[in-house]
């Protein structure tokens, strides 16, 4: 089969143990990135198989109506950047692995990674010693007794409180009705209300999924009520906070940090983003779910769907309407 892989930046899934798996087949590995349909549709003329990473690239009707030997989108975990009713329309199976009951473990690690490095100021820090300054202002806070506040108690909100509370912090949970009990049955704190949790809490981390319902979701008045000196962290999506309320907030001293893994165009490039202007601003390039072992995971089961496509036996299929064309 023709396979393709799109947005490999850091030329790794060759590297892969399970990369191994599709020897034999005829696969290109593209390391750069584009949205442009014309583009897709040439580099992916003669592509039967199509590999992707997460949401990095969308995959649409105009861009699908070219792609006539598509027969196959490989992935892992959710799909909202798929058309997957053009692809029933076309006759192309869309496979994806959703590791049920699972976390990311490394979303987890990162996030906690980025609170530690807002509230200690390590990148300035460190960016400063390397400039010959020996500390500078302002100095950093210790977590320990501070309040952590939870938006979102799923698999990954979950453990992150679990970091907290190794880390001797008070956490405060606000979810959905069923996760708040999780939550209170787990030894956490649960908040009144979402106001009241901005408002107690000295650090801020979102864990919501990006739907209709979510997007948005923390709004400039949620920001407002947060401490002078608190952090918000977002690993989850940037459509999560409402265009330009987090940097109006920073501008604004409340919260007087940020640190966040994501943002609403992605890659960004160049440094061409406000966040990235300010000095009270931790950010890395969405790297919380990209570490060797989880993209070695999902990448055995990207592989694995290719191959029962192959034999005759699609797996974790997502449109079953496509198989009958």
């Amino acid at each position: 089969m023709k396979i393709t892989i799109l947005d490999d930046w850091q030329h790794t899934i060759p590297t892969l143990a399970c990369f191994a798996r599709i020897a034999g087949h005829d696969v290109t590995v593209w390391n750069d990135h584009t949205k442009d349909v014309d583009v897709l549709a040439q580099r992916l003329k003669d592509t039967e198989a199509l590999c992707l990473i997460r949401e990095r690239t969308p995959i649409q009707a105009p861009l699908l109506d070219r792609l006539d030997k598509l027969r196959l989108i490989s992935q892992a975990s959710v799909y909202p950047h798929i058309d997957v009713a053009a692809c029933t329309r076309r006759g192309v199976i869309v496979s994806s692995y959703n590791f049920p009951g699972q976390p990311s473990w490394a979303t987890a690690e990162l996030t906690w990674g980025l609170v530690i490095a807002a509230m200690r100021r390590i990148p300035q820090e460190m960016a400063a010693l390397k400039a010959g300054v020996w500390q500078t202002p302002p100095i950093g806070m210790v977590l320990r007794g501070k309040t952590l506040g939870i938006w979102g108690y799923g698999k990954i909100g979950a453990v992150v409180a679990g970091y907290g509370k190794a880390f001797g912090m008070n956490v405060l949970v606000w979810s959905r009705d069923a996760a708040r009990e999780q939550a209170r049955a787990d030894g956490c704190a649960v908040a009144a209300s979402k106001e009241q949790l901005f408002e107690a809490s000295d650090v801020v981390s979102v864990h919501l999924r990006l739907v209709d319902a979510t997007r948005g979701i923390v709004t400039a008045a949620d920001l407002a009520r947060m401490k002078p000196t608190a952090l918000f962290v977002n690993t989850s999506r940037a459509g999560l906070v409402a265009p330009g309320a987090l940097e109006a907030a920073l501008r604004a001293g409340r919260p007087g940090m940020a640190a966040v893994d994501v943002f609403e165009d992605e890659p960004v490039v160049g440094g061409k983003h406000p966040l990235l202007a300010m000095e009270n601003v931790v950010a890395t390039p969405h790297l919380g779910y990209v570490e060797r072992n989880q993209l070695e995971g999902m990448f055995a089961r990207i592989f694995d769907q290719i191959l029962a496509y192959a034999s005759g036996t699609p797996i974790n299929v997502v449109n079953p309407e496509a198989l009958a064309k």
